[in-house]
């Protein structure tokens, strides 16, 4: 399986690096006031690429963060039960008459 999984990510690899090889034309990106950016165009697709992927991870991070608190919330009440139960367990046992 090891070996499936390397063989997977070397040809994703050579199949991305073909294609920045293939996309290796000029671009001007032109701005506000002026401002010209000049690069190649597998650049701007990759700045724009991990842009998109941080603002959908940001984006998600709200929703985390709250199931986390909650999960959080949970396990302390069941921590609570279980001792609750344990002390109530332990006062029976000590309620009961000996033999």
């Amino acid at each position: 399986m090891r070996y499936l999984i390397w063989a997977l990510r070397g040809a994703l690899f050579f199949v991305l690096l073909g294609f920045a090889v293939k996309n290796d034309q000029p671009v001007t990106l032109h701005y506000f006031f002026s401002y010209e950016w000049h690069t190649s165009l597998v650049v701007v697709m990759f700045c724009f690429f991990a842009l998109g992927a941080s603002i959908g991870i940001l984006a998600m991070m709200g929703a985390l963060l709250s199931q986390r608190r909650e999960l959080a919330g949970v396990k302390r009440e069941l921590q609570l039960k279980q001792k609750l139960d344990l002390a109530e367990e332990s006062s029976q046992l000590q309620k009961q008459p000996s033999d």
